[in-house]
Protein backbone atom coordinates (compact mmCIF):
# COMPACT_ATOMS: atom_id res chain seq x y z
CA UNK A 1 0.00 0.00 0.00
CA UNK A 2 1.37 3.40 -0.88
CA UNK A 3 1.87 6.10 1.73
CA UNK A 4 -0.73 8.17 -0.15
CA UNK A 5 -3.30 5.45 0.50
CA UNK A 6 -2.59 5.83 4.22
CA UNK A 7 -3.32 9.54 4.28
CA UNK A 8 -6.78 11.06 4.37
CA UNK A 9 -7.90 14.10 2.39
CA UNK A 10 -6.67 16.52 5.04
CA UNK A 11 -3.17 15.10 4.69
CA UNK A 12 -3.10 13.56 8.18
CA UNK A 13 -2.56 9.86 8.83
CA UNK A 14 -5.79 8.02 9.47
CA UNK A 15 -6.28 6.96 13.08
CA UNK A 16 -5.87 3.21 12.48
CA UNK A 17 -2.52 3.80 10.84
CA UNK A 18 -1.55 6.24 13.59
CA UNK A 19 -2.42 3.58 16.21
CA UNK A 20 -0.26 1.03 14.40
CA UNK A 21 2.66 3.43 14.04
CA UNK A 22 2.51 4.51 17.69
CA UNK A 23 2.29 0.88 18.84
CA UNK A 24 5.27 -0.15 16.74
CA UNK A 25 7.28 2.89 17.84
CA UNK A 26 6.62 2.17 21.51
CA UNK A 27 7.52 -1.46 20.99
CA UNK A 28 10.81 -0.63 19.29
CA UNK A 29 11.62 2.11 21.82
CA UNK A 30 11.00 -0.24 24.75
CA UNK A 31 13.49 -2.76 23.35
CA UNK A 32 11.06 -5.58 24.12
CA UNK A 33 9.65 -8.24 21.88
CA UNK A 34 5.90 -8.27 21.34
CA UNK A 35 4.36 -10.72 23.75
CA UNK A 36 0.66 -10.74 23.00
CA UNK A 37 -1.93 -12.63 25.00
CA UNK A 38 -1.96 -15.93 23.15
CA UNK A 39 -4.02 -19.09 22.96
CA UNK A 40 -3.51 -21.24 26.06
CA UNK A 41 -2.70 -18.33 28.36
CA UNK A 42 -4.95 -17.14 31.18
CA UNK A 43 -6.66 -13.78 30.92
CA UNK A 44 -5.00 -11.45 33.46
CA UNK A 45 -7.14 -10.24 36.32
CA UNK A 46 -7.83 -6.64 35.30
CA UNK A 47 -10.67 -4.30 36.26
CA UNK A 48 -12.35 -1.62 34.18
CA UNK A 49 -15.36 0.65 34.71
CA UNK A 50 -18.51 -0.56 32.98
CA UNK A 51 -20.40 1.89 30.80
CA UNK A 52 -23.79 2.42 32.44
CA UNK A 53 -26.30 4.99 31.17
CA UNK A 54 -23.61 7.00 29.40
CA UNK A 55 -21.21 7.20 32.35
CA UNK A 56 -18.35 5.17 33.75
CA UNK A 57 -19.73 2.96 36.49
CA UNK A 58 -17.91 1.00 39.16
CA UNK A 59 -14.95 -1.09 38.00
CA UNK A 60 -15.72 -4.70 37.20
CA UNK A 61 -13.04 -7.39 37.20
CA UNK A 62 -12.61 -9.45 34.05
CA UNK A 63 -12.72 -12.62 36.15
CA UNK A 64 -16.33 -11.81 37.11
CA UNK A 65 -17.29 -13.19 33.69
CA UNK A 66 -15.76 -16.61 34.44
CA UNK A 67 -18.03 -19.59 34.05
CA UNK A 68 -19.18 -18.43 30.61
CA UNK A 69 -17.60 -18.57 27.20
CA UNK A 70 -16.58 -14.96 26.59
CA UNK A 71 -15.91 -13.15 23.34
CA UNK A 72 -13.68 -10.28 24.49
CA UNK A 73 -13.62 -7.55 21.85
CA UNK A 74 -11.20 -4.62 22.16
CA UNK A 75 -12.35 -1.68 20.04
CA UNK A 76 -12.15 2.06 19.44
CA UNK A 77 -14.54 4.58 17.91
CA UNK A 78 -12.10 5.47 15.12
CA UNK A 79 -11.81 1.83 14.00
CA UNK A 80 -13.71 1.22 10.75
CA UNK A 81 -13.84 -2.61 11.11
CA UNK A 82 -15.27 -2.10 14.62
CA UNK A 83 -18.31 -0.42 13.06
CA UNK A 84 -18.95 -3.57 11.08
CA UNK A 85 -18.15 -6.03 13.87
CA UNK A 86 -20.25 -4.71 16.73
CA UNK A 87 -23.70 -5.35 15.23
CA UNK A 88 -22.53 -8.83 14.19
CA UNK A 89 -21.30 -9.50 17.73
CA UNK A 90 -24.69 -8.39 19.03
CA UNK A 91 -26.28 -10.98 16.72
CA UNK A 92 -23.92 -13.67 18.05
CA UNK A 93 -24.84 -12.76 21.61
CA UNK A 94 -28.53 -13.10 20.79
CA UNK A 95 -27.91 -16.43 19.06
CA UNK A 96 -25.75 -18.02 21.78
CA UNK A 97 -26.48 -15.93 24.89
CA UNK A 98 -28.85 -18.43 26.46
CA UNK A 99 -26.07 -21.05 26.30
CA UNK A 100 -23.52 -19.51 28.68
CA UNK A 101 -22.02 -17.19 26.04
CA UNK A 102 -21.32 -13.49 26.55
CA UNK A 103 -19.79 -10.72 24.47
CA UNK A 104 -17.75 -8.23 26.49
CA UNK A 105 -16.34 -5.21 24.68
CA UNK A 106 -13.56 -2.99 25.96
CA UNK A 107 -13.42 0.51 24.51
CA UNK A 108 -9.98 2.13 24.44
CA UNK A 109 -10.94 5.69 23.44
CA UNK A 110 -9.27 8.35 25.58
CA UNK A 111 -12.48 10.40 25.62
CA UNK A 112 -15.77 8.88 26.74
CA UNK A 113 -17.62 11.23 24.38
CA UNK A 114 -15.99 9.50 21.38
CA UNK A 115 -17.24 6.10 22.54
CA UNK A 116 -20.71 7.46 23.28
CA UNK A 117 -20.97 9.10 19.85
CA UNK A 118 -20.02 5.77 18.25
CA UNK A 119 -22.54 3.82 20.38
CA UNK A 120 -25.38 6.21 19.49
CA UNK A 121 -24.86 5.20 15.85
CA UNK A 122 -24.09 1.55 16.64
CA UNK A 123 -26.00 0.61 19.81
CA UNK A 124 -25.31 -2.77 21.44
CA UNK A 125 -26.79 -4.58 24.42
CA UNK A 126 -23.70 -6.36 25.68
CA UNK A 127 -21.37 -5.06 28.43
CA UNK A 128 -18.99 -2.26 27.44
CA UNK A 129 -15.97 -1.72 29.67
CA UNK A 130 -13.86 1.44 29.47
CA UNK A 131 -10.07 1.49 29.16
CA UNK A 132 -9.20 5.14 28.38
CA UNK A 133 -5.58 4.66 29.46
CA UNK A 134 -5.01 1.88 26.93
CA UNK A 135 -4.06 -0.73 29.52
CA UNK A 136 -5.18 -3.70 27.41
CA UNK A 137 -3.52 -2.65 24.15
CA UNK A 138 -0.22 -2.20 26.03
CA UNK A 139 -0.55 -5.35 28.16
CA UNK A 140 -1.50 -7.51 25.17
CA UNK A 141 0.85 -5.77 22.67
CA UNK A 142 -2.01 -5.08 20.27
CA UNK A 143 -1.16 -3.65 16.87
CA UNK A 144 -4.62 -3.60 15.26
CA UNK A 145 -8.26 -2.93 16.06
CA UNK A 146 -10.42 -4.72 16.74
CA UNK A 147 -8.56 -7.54 18.44
CA UNK A 148 -10.72 -10.21 19.98
CA UNK A 149 -10.30 -13.24 22.19
CA UNK A 150 -12.52 -16.23 22.84
CA UNK A 151 -12.04 -16.93 26.54
CA UNK A 152 -13.09 -20.25 28.06
CA UNK A 153 -15.15 -20.52 31.25
CA UNK A 154 -11.89 -21.12 33.14
CA UNK A 155 -10.37 -17.83 31.89
CA UNK A 156 -8.00 -19.44 29.36
CA UNK A 157 -7.67 -17.96 25.85
CA UNK A 158 -9.05 -20.42 23.28
CA UNK A 159 -8.87 -18.27 20.15
CA UNK A 160 -7.37 -14.92 19.15
CA UNK A 161 -8.44 -12.84 16.18
CA UNK A 162 -7.20 -9.52 14.78
CA UNK A 163 -9.33 -7.33 12.53
CA UNK A 164 -12.81 -8.12 11.28
CA UNK A 165 -14.46 -9.23 8.06
CA UNK A 166 -17.98 -10.62 7.75
CA UNK A 167 -16.40 -13.70 6.20
CA UNK A 168 -14.87 -14.42 9.65
CA UNK A 169 -18.29 -15.19 11.16
CA UNK A 170 -18.77 -18.82 9.99
CA UNK A 171 -15.41 -19.81 11.53
CA UNK A 172 -16.22 -17.90 14.71
CA UNK A 173 -19.59 -19.65 15.03
CA UNK A 174 -17.86 -23.02 14.71
CA UNK A 175 -15.40 -22.00 17.46
CA UNK A 176 -18.22 -20.83 19.74
CA UNK A 177 -20.17 -24.07 19.24
CA UNK A 178 -17.06 -26.16 19.90
CA UNK A 179 -16.24 -24.43 23.17
CA UNK A 180 -19.67 -23.71 24.68
CA UNK A 181 -20.02 -25.18 28.17
CA UNK A 182 -22.17 -28.30 28.32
Amino acid sequence: MSINALVNRAGKPIRCVRFLLVSLTLLVASGQNAIALEVGESLPSLSFPMLIDGTAGEPIAMNEFRGKLIYLDIWASWCQPCRQSMPVLADLRREFGDRQFEVVAVNVDEKLTDALRFLRKTPVEYPILLDPKGTLPRAFSLIAMPTSYLIGPDGVVLYRHTGFKKSDIPELKIMIEAFLPE
